[in-house]
């Protein structure tokens, strides 16, 4: 699929609902995942990928650093919406990675170690073992300026197709959708790569 042709999708798709986006995209894939973290509004890509495909594989890579929190979140929307998890840790405990470097500052040049040591590594992993062909995020425009240059479906560095059905949505939007579906959301929430929420994960740019 050239660019022209994301270019023509994205015109098509704009006015759709999320389950109507997914239908499509999942017309598109052999390997179609979704990955999380249990981020604030998560929940919203995960039921709506659910109600489409109650079977699709959700990665889950977990950095080791969740707050409690969001491990209770997760384990809720886990029980709650019968996810199809698959989970990816780090190939070193925490304990082991605090004892070396801790969480690295941004202008650290441990920092980039640690970022491919907790996020990269165990999501490329995934990637690999699944051979997706197309991902499923809950990327939306304006949350870091890399974001705001992309559109509901795109393509990632390793081309995959990538697909973010909420892309247009405001939180409010969200908001609201989230409870005429009684869904719960979590914003106590901690990424140890990102330190400032505007910064990009490292998995998207």
């Amino acid at each position: 699929m050239i660019d022209i042709e994301i270019e023509n999708i994205n015109k098509q798709l704009k006015d759709k609902s999320p389950e109507q986006i997914i239908t499509w995209a999942l017309s598109q894939a052999k390997n179609p995942i979704v990955t999380t973290n249990f981020r604030p509004y998560e929940v919203a890509i995960l039921y709506a990928c659910t109600q489409v495909d109650k079977n699709v594989k959700v990665i889950w890579c977990d950095t080791g650093y969740n707050t409690p929190q969001t491990y209770a979140h997760a384990n809720e929307l886990i029980e709650k919406l019968a996810l199809n998890v698959h989970l990816y840790v780090p190939k070193q405990t925490s304990a082991y990675r605090d004892a070396l470097m801790g969480i690295p500052q941004i202008e650290d040049p441990l920092h980039k170690l640690f970022t491919e040591q907790v996020k990269l590594e165990p999501f490329n992993r995934a990637m690999k073992e699944h051979k997706a062909d197309v991902w499923f995020t809950n990327l939306r425009k304006g949350q870091t300026a890399f974001r705001s240059s992309i559109d509901i479906v795109s393509r990632s560095k390793d081309g995959l197709l990538k697909v973010s059905p909420f892309y247009h949505w405001s939180d409010a939007e969200l908001d609201t959708y989230l409870v005429e579906r009684n869904l719960p959301n979590e914003f106590t929430y901690f990424d140890p790569t990102k330190v400032v929420a505007t910064r990009e994960c490292g998995l998207h740019s």
